[in-house]
């Protein structure tokens, strides 16, 4: 690691425009990001950090350069990439080869690959699949008088048999085909409220789990919100059946808020993109008592250029403290978001430190 910084150094005193787009140069006693060949000059090496996107400088609050403008994309590679994701977008049923690809943007397959994934965060087959995936969806939902079946659908999206579509169902849809066509209408979801130290918290579970677990000051506000995650679900209060199981999971709620439990251990049915499960499988690997910044989150999931992609994914967590977005914070150490109010966020961030202390004490 110390090389490679070594190299990011010599490029940056040397000004080499080769380098460009590969990495960026914070300047942290200006609070400033540039690119390594800026003709700014020279800064002390004790006060520079290096990147590898702008978005993660701008997530640990930098602002770009005005005389090299990083944010800008100046040799026309990012406007390049992004037509060659309309022309996957517009073959998305043929089988588009990483050769074909980069034959396309004129590069090699080894840069065209590096320099696509640099521009739009994930792979050229990652991309061809997502895209697949969505038009997928829209066919069965805008074409349901008209496809005559979802295999119909399927080979006109590109796929050569089912078992190749439903390999990523489960983490892009979050249901099989045929619900998804229904527009979602079959999920059942209940739903019930009770007070906690933190505020009201309303939990709605399938009969697979907790989907939904939020805080608000009134029902309403909280009944409007789940509505709003699942608009084509259907909604029943917790049926007399079940209120047993839903009062032991505000029981255990209750005693994590108290610091009488170190973790939470309650059944959940999460629906996302496959990068937003990726990173809540992350964020419910954070130690509890401990705090990452996005940039690191995005290390850590082993996707340094998706810091912005992190930050959203934290903010569309469906479940409050069983998936704990309240352990990531900006790079400068502030807060940041938290859909749920900041004072929450820190009586959270409080309640684990006090915990942390308290293990280690009696440790000791």
């Amino acid at each position: 690691m110390d090389k490679q910084l070594d190299q990011y150094w010599q490029a940056l005193v040397n000004r080499d425009s080769s380098c460009n787009g590969q990495f960026f140069c914070a300047v942290l006693s200006t609070g400033v990001y540039c690119r390594p060949a800026c003709a700014s000059p020279t800064p002390l090496r004790k006060n520079v950090r290096f990147y590898l996107s702008q978005e993660a400088a701008q997530a640990d609050g930098l602002r770009a350069c005005k005389r090299c403008q990083p944010d800008t994309d100046l040799d026309g590679t990012d406007n390049l990439m992004h037509e060659i994701c309309r022309y996957i977008e517009a073959h998305y049923q043929q089988s588009l080869t990483l050769a074909v690809l980069a034959e396309q943007a004129g590069m090699s397959p080894s840069h065209f690959q590096r320099t696509f994934k640099r521009a739009v965060g994930m792979s050229p087959k990652k991309y061809q699949d997502a895209c697949r995936i969505r038009l997928f969806k829209s066919d069965l939902k805008n074409d349901l008088n008209k496809a005559p079946s979802i295999t119909h659908t399927m080979y006109a999206c590109g796929y050569e048999s089912s078992s190749r579509l439903y390999e990523k169902i489960d983490t892009h849809m979050g249901m099989t085909p045929s619900a998804y066509r229904k527009g979602g209408s079959g999920e059942s979801i209940s739903y019930a409220s009770a007070e906690t130290s933190l505020g009201l918290v309303m939990i709605g579970a399938t009969d697979r789990g907790i989907c939904f677990l939020q805080f608000d000051d009134a029902d309403d506000k909280l009944f409007a919100r789940l509505v709003l995650e699942y608009p084509k679900a259907s909604f029943q209060p917790t049926p007399a059946t079940s209120r047993p199981l839903f009062d032991q999971w505000i029981v255990q709620l209750n005693e994590f808020l108290k610091g009488r439990v170190r973790m939470l251990d309650l059944p959940m049915d999460i629906r996302g993109s496959a990068f937003q499960c990726m990173v809540w499988d992350y964020l419910v690997s954070i130690p509890s008592g401990t705090l990452q910044s996005y940039t690191e989150v995005a290390n850590g999931i082993g996707k340094p250029r998706a810091v912005r992609a992190v930050a959203s994914a934290c903010a569309n967590n469906k479940v409050a403290i069983i998936i704990p977005c309240h352990r990531v914070i900006r790079g400068d150490g502030s807060l940041a978001g938290y859909k749920w109010g900041l004072a929450r966020k820190r009586s959270l961030i409080d309640l684990e430190r006090r915990a942390l202390v308290d293990d280690r004490e009696q440790q000791v």
